[in-house]
């Protein structure tokens, strides 16, 4: 009896494989911001973009592997549309992180004294609490856990939006010169949204827990 109960809840998709699909995509997730981090440490060392771009590609392949199998999957153990969703928002985080780390590399020369260290700080705190939401997600009873997660999340994100006023305001007290402005100005905007997807894929995991509690 506890076998057949067991084979049932596997076919139902309890043991499902989008668990750790999403779970691979989260830390594809940390692993293009920790190279970030790492790059931001030395700017003065010119670094190629293959560990961002291989960060991407790889989580894009689990993105496409995560649609084939909602498609030949008949039970999942969440709903199709909340995985397909965590699934996307998931993937915009490496994309926005090789976007600013190509940028970057373009922009060197214009950088010199711009520190990116405490929004460095903050997006790597952010990634690191998502993948702990998503891993959360294998035990949807904890429900405080997530919310504790969540909180932090969005404290991180609400940190990251003053820190940006406070370098903006920084950013036109003469300083910089009106090209440098621009570049670093668009270099703080992507930094944000990172944290910013961050947050959005924490609110997506939110809902799904809400949903199934």
């Amino acid at each position: 009896m506890i076998s057949a109960m067991f084979s049932l809840q596997k076919f139902l998709g309890k043991d499902d494989q989008f668990f750790a699909l999403l779970e691979a995509s989260a830390e594809e997730t940390r692993s293009s911001v920790q190279h970030l981090v790492e790059l931001l440490k030395t700017p003065d060392q010119p670094k190629g973009l293959e560990d961002f771009v291989l960060s991407r590609r790889k989580d894009k392949r689990i993105t496409e592997q995560i649609s084939e199998e909602l498609v030949k999957t008949f039970f999942t153990a969440l709903e199709r549309e909340d995985i397909e969703s965590l699934s996307i928002a998931l993937y915009k985080i490496p994309k926005t992180v090789e976007k600013f780390a190509e940028r970057f590399s373009i922009l060197a020369p214009h950088l010199t004294g711009v520190d990116f260290s405490r929004q460095a700080e903050m997006m790597a705190k952010a990634a690191e609490t998502l993948v702990a939401m998503v891993k959360q997600l294998r035990d949807l009873q904890h429900l405080e856990k997530i919310k504790e997660l969540n909180d932090r999340l969005q404290y991180i994100e609400g940190e990251a939006d003053k820190l940006m006023v406070e370098l903006i305001r920084e950013l036109y007290n003469g300083r910089y010169q009106p090209m440098q402005v621009i570049i670093i100005k668009d270099l703080y905007e992507l930094m944000e949204k990172v944290i910013d997807r961050c947050r959005d894929a924490g609110n997506v995991v939110s809902q799904i827990v809400l949903k199934n509690s």
